[in-house]
C-alpha cells in the first residue's frame, strides 16, 4: 500500500512540474514585464526563470518515466527544499514573496488570492511533505528498501522475486505467467483456451533455417525475432518439433 501511494505521489509530482515548467516558459516569452532582477538571488529574471523551468521539465519527466523512485523522491525533496528556502530568504529581506520568480510554482503569474491562488500556494507544501515522507519512509525503513529494490528490476526479475513462472503455449505462442508451485498441472490457455502443461521455465534449442547451426534460448522468447548469432540472418525463434 506504501509503495502505491509513493507511485501516486511521484506520478503526481511529475505532472505538477511539467505545468509549473510549462506555465514559466509561457512567463519567459512576456520577458519585458517580468522584474530585471531577482529581489533576492540579483540575477537577471529571464534566465532564473528559464533555469527553473528547465529544472523542473527534466524532474517532471524523470518522475513520469524513470525507474529508481528512491531518486526521484530525493529529487523532488531537493527542488521542494529549494523553494522553501527562497521563500525563506524572500521574507528574511522584507521582500514581498510576489516580486520573487521562484517561491511558488506560478508566482510569475501574480495570480490573485482566492481558490487558484491558494491552490498554487499549497503545492509547495505538498511537494514537501510528500517528499520528505516518502523518501525518509525509502531511506531508513525495510519496507521501503525492499519496495524499492523492486521498483528498480525488470518485469522478469520481478516475476522470479514474485515466485511466478512464464512459458510459452504451444499452441498460440501466447505467454503464459503462473505460480512456480503450479508448475506440472494443467490449465486452460489463458489466449487460446487450449488444455497446456505448466512446465518449468528452462532453454530451448533450435537449429537455424540457414546455417544449421544451433542456437538456445530461453522458453518466453518464442516468437520474437533476432538475427542468428552464427550467421547473422534474421530468424524468428521457434519451439522446437517434438517426436
Amino acid at each position: 500500500m506504501q509503495i502505491k501511494l509513493t507511485r501516486l505521489f511521484i506520478y503526481t509530482a511529475g505532472g505538477i512540474l511539467l505545468a509549473a515548467a510549462l506555465v514559466r516558459f509561457l512567463v519567459v516569452t512576456n520577458a519585458p514585464f517580468l522584474p530585471l532582477r531577482d529581489p533576492l538571488l540579483g540575477i537577471p529574471t529571464f534566465w532564473l526563470v528559464l533555469i527553473a523551468g528547465g529544472i523542473e521539465l527534466i524532474l517532471g519527466l524523470n518522475c513520469l518515466f524513470g525507474r529508481h523512485i528512491r531518486l526521484q523522491t530525493g529529487l523532488l525533496a531537493w527542488l521542494a527544499s529549494n523553494f522553501l528556502v527562497y521563500r525563506i530568504g524572500l521574507f528574511s529581506i522584507g521582500c514581498p514573496q510576489k516580486y520573487g520568480c521562484l517561491g511558488s510554482l506560478t508566482d510569475p503569474l501574480h495570480l490573485s488570492r482566492g481558490t487558484t491562488g491558494f491552490v498554487m500556494e499549497i503545492i509547495p507544501v505538498y511537494l514537501l511533505l510528500g517528499s520528505y515522507v516518502a523518501f525518509i519512509w525509502l531511506w531508513f525503513t525495510k519496507e521501503g528498501k525492499a519496495a524499492q529494490s523492486i521498483a528498480a528490476m525488470s518485469p522478469d526479475q520481478r516475476d522470479a522475486a514474485s515466485g511466478l513462472s512464464k512459458m510459452i503455449c504451444p499452441s498460440c505462442g501466447g505467454k503464459v505467467k503462473f505460480p512456480a508451485h503450479n508448475i506440472g498441472q494443467r490449465i486452460p490457455c489463458p489466449h487460446c483456451r487450449t488444455t497446456i502443461m505448466l512446465r518449468k521455465p528452462e532453454n530451448l534449442k533450435m537449429s537455424c533455417y540457414f546455417c544449421k547451426e544451433h542456437i538456445e534460448f530461453p522458453a518466453h522468447a518464442i516468437g520474437e525475432k533476432l538475427k542468428c548469432p552464427h550467421c547473422h540472418n534474421d530468424i524468428t525463434l521457434k519451439e522446437p518439433a517434438t517426436t
